[in-house]
């Protein structure tokens, strides 16, 4: 099948490697997006593997029916949030499953077809959820929040250097008039800190911040941990976990617990015998992370921050 117009999946081809579908796996794809990946685990799992595809995003689930359609009842398509996994993935008959991708950050269709704020230049309603049945909008948060907690989340969720100095400026444009818009809120972050043109990769100076906002009003490095445990419960003995991370904070979650779950043991180094008698329950799959080729990053701009991590389970 083609893929969608606009929409290209990262790593496909390290992904499926990873992953290594075969013909009757249960496959779960957390993030299921527009399909792009499940497409191919549908293809490698012919003639009888089945999909589970989950996505916070109604509107994915709704694309990805259109493009999953031709595989009919191999697909099982639920909306849900990471925190929901396991109880998706249990009420849809995916209890023991020989995959999990979770493909995170927001995706290209969220933000080429943006009416939730994600887009700088979006005159559209500052939302940013990707459930919009949950929690607080991004418009909230810039409205309501003290100076010192907003620059608290533009410097935890985003690492902005700047934090101090925008969280001031948002409180002083939010006095005169309300934040209603990403392009307003854009405008406000720029005169506050604009580019640094000695900077060699020119990012734009809302950047960190959109993706502070984004990750607070989604609770995403809240939810990924659950979902990281969840997905390694599910998993059949040899069953694969594949992570795609975008960014240094969630990739440090995928990192640590991927770590962790290899080293088995985790009694103090003080202790010069193993106490805890906890085993390791996976190993490694290729190289650790995989990056996309300079190719893929020349057709694909939005894949070269990518990270791919993968793990093997090991049997009890």
């Amino acid at each position: 099948m083609e893929q969608e117009v606009g929409h290209l999946p990262v790593m496909l081809e390290e992904v499926m490697m990873a992953l290594s579908p075969h013909p009757g796996s249960f496959q779960i794809d957390a993030t299921v997006g527009g399909g792009g990946h499940a497409i191919r685990i549908l293809e490698a799992a012919n003639p009888d593997g089945r999909l589970l595809g989950i996505d916070a995003d109604a509107r994915a689930i709704k694309r990805s029916a259109a493009r999953l359609a031709g595989f009919g009842d191999r697909v099982t398509l639920r909306q849900g949030n990471f925190e929901d996994l396991g109880e998706v993935a249990a009420a849809s008959g995916f209890e023991h499953v020989d995959g999990v991708l979770m493909d995170l950050g927001v995706s290209s269709q969220q933000l080429d077809h943006d009416d939730r704020g994600f887009s700088f230049r979006s005159t559209e309603a500052l939302d940013m959820r990707f459930d919009t049945t949950r929690g607080m909008p991004a418009s909230e948060v810039v409205a309501s929040y003290a100076e010192a907690a907003l620059a608290d989340i533009l410097r935890r969720h985003g690492e902005e250097p700047q934090a101090r100095r925008i969280a001031q400026a948002i409180v002083v444009a939010r006095a005169e008039a309300p934040i209603e818009t990403p392009a307003r809120l854009a405008e406000v972050i720029t005169a506050a800190a604009p580019r640094n043109p000695r900077q060699r990769r020119r990012i734009h100076p809302a950047t960190r911040s959109f993706q502070a906002l984004r990750i607070h009003v989604n609770r995403e490095l809240e939810t990924l941990p659950l979902a990281l445990d969840a997905a390694l419960e599910l998993l059949k003995p040899d069953g694969r976990l594949c992570v795609i991370s975008y960014h240094s904070l969630e990739d440090r979650i995928v990192k640590r617990f991927m770590a962790l779950e290899r080293r088995g043991c985790i009694c103090p180094p003080e202790v010069p015998l193993c106490v805890c008698g906890r085993k390791p329950r996976v190993v490694g799959v290729g190289a650790q992370p995989q990056f996309p080729s300079q190719g893929e990053v020349e057709h694909n701009p939005r894949a070269r921050s990518a990270k791919l991590r993968a793990v093997r389970r090991l049997a009890a």
